[in-house]
């Protein structure tokens, strides 16, 4: 179980690179050139998904399966983006807005389908925090995110997130945010949950990593970064593993 091995993994203090692919920013050739990339870096895990995602998800996973080793877990941005040649998936519920189909809704349709797959389910809390621009997270959700400076509010909806049962909790800015998570958040969070801290949104220097890591992020996770120069690959998963 991936989700075990992290545990176990988490306890000797590794932290985990995650590289986001969203099937939509890369073309066949670019996702083969960064799946060789992300084998050469080691990076340790590949979240898929997307906040449209016109490609296909199932050939997507596929390619990236045929040429990795490296577990490959769904990040779901709405219930077309399932498919069972992924190893786990992150059921996301997203505890920072109000959008009921995004907390229950929407996993109420895929269920069934979930369960029939066999995918290894990581049940999420995805707290959406205001990055300086309107994501596509935002627009999407049609879900508010929490203003950069309410620290208090993002720690009650972690904690909330972790008494309803929820295993990680994953802190975004958004993809393409102008502006990362800042270290007071990250830090307040992780010291009053005790699960996995998953941190994306706004993250481009191994210094953002590093601080990132610091401050108690568990997990960090890449994608805009890397689609606009996979050259730099290296370099920020070193920064963890360093």
């Amino acid at each position: 179980m991936i989700f075990n091995k992290i545990l176990d993994q988490l306890k000797d203090n590794k932290k985990f690179f995650a590289l986001l692919i969203d099937p939509d920013k890369y073309s066949n050739k670019k996702l083969i050139q960064v799946i060789d990339s992300a084998n050469k870096s080691e990076v340790d895990l590949i979240f898929v998904g997307g906040s449209l995602i016109s490609n296909s998800i199932n050939e997507t996973t596929k390619t990236i399966k045929a040429n990795t080793d490296i577990p490959v877990i769904l990040f779901p941005g709405n219930v077309l983006q399932i498919t069972d040649k992924a190893d786990a998936i992150l059921l996301l519920s997203l505890i920072s807005g109000r959008n009921p189909n995004l907390l229950i809704g929407n996993h109420v349709i895929a269920a069934s389908n979930i369960k029939q797959s066999k995918l290894e389910v990581i049940p999420t809390g995805y707290i959406l925090v205001n990055g300086g621009n309107t994501t596509s997270v935002e627009y999407m959700s049609n879900t508010k995110p929490i203003p950069a400076d309410k620290t208090d509010i993002a720690v009650a909806t972690a904690m909330a997130g972790e008494m309803l049962g929820l295993k990680t909790i994953y802190l975004e800015a958004g993809s393409g945010a102008n502006n990362s998570l800042k270290i007071e958040m990250i830090k307040k969070v992780k010291q009053n949950i005790n699960i996995p801290l998953i941190v994306g949104g706004g993250l481009n220097t191994p210094e953002d990593i590093k601080n990132t890591i610091k401050a108690g992020a568990d997990i960090v996770v890449i994608g805009t970064a890397i689609e606009n120069d996979i050259s730099i690959l290296p370099h920020l998963v070193n920064a963890i593993h360093q």
